[in-house]
């Protein structure tokens, strides 16, 4: 997969021998504007004068002390693109990043070259890209929790709960079902009550942990 070699790549990792991998990948990709940030004052400065850069970045060895920052940071600089590329992350972080940032992308140091590849081409190009690995791990929810909470809802419902995580409006899933605007509206109140949520936010991130919608379709 080809890469934008016009984009800025900003390498954010304090690993001597990461940064010169990726460069020498990048390099072979085809991507000619790469800086390093063995620091976090050196990745401000890089995102202040190219704020829509790709930012591949080691979190676990970076001076970012929470996810909390990353996200504001992500948040700042919010043309920006960011691939995580760390040996391990925690199941609630990576959840955290994903779900708080729709320009958060993850791919694990211990994945094949091409996929690693392939998601520095995503990065460049704006796109989210989550590896197999980390896939995998979101796939397996805690399995009670997965089966009592979807048995809350009709299958009509979980239909529904999609589409409003997916970002449709009540006209529009009326219009998709053949159902009427008061059809739709009451399915969705139903919804919120059961769930016990009382916004779309809060019920996208019921429908991403029960498995409705898959992360990588999502961008939150």
């Amino acid at each position: 997969m080809a890469a934008d070699g016009r984009r800025l790549l900003i390498v954010a990792d304090n690993q001597d021998i990461t940064r010169m991998g990726l460069m020498y990948l990048c390099k072979n990709m085809g991507v000619q504007r790469v800086i390093e940030a063995k620091e976090k004052n050196a990745l401000l400065k890089g995102l202040t004068f190219t704020p829509d850069a790709a930012v591949v970045l080691d979190y676990t060895l970076f001076d970012l002390v929470s996810a909390d920052e990353l996200l504001i940071l992500q948040e700042r600089f919010s043309e920006a693109s960011w691939l995580l590329f760390s040996d391990e992350l925690s199941e609630e972080f990576i959840r955290r990043i994903l779900y708080g940032s729709e320009n958060s992308s993850i791919v694990m140091k211990d994945a094949a070259l091409e996929e690693i590849s392939e998601a520095l081409s995503a990065a460049m190009k704006s796109e989210r890209f989550v590896c197999s690995r980390i896939r995998s791990l979101l796939a397996h929810h805690d399995a009670t929790e997965r089966g009592e909470g979807r048995s809350l809802l009709t299958a009509t419902e979980k239909e529904i709960l999609k589409l409003i995580a997916l970002g449709r409006t009540t006209k529009e899933i009326a219009a998709e079902r053949f159902s009427s605007i008061h059809t739709i509206a009451t399915h969705r109140k139903n919804i919120f009550r059961k769930l016990e949520v009382n916004n779309i936010h809060e019920a996208t991130k019921y429908a991403l942990r029960a498995g409705i919608i898959d992360v990588s379709d999502y961008y939150i």
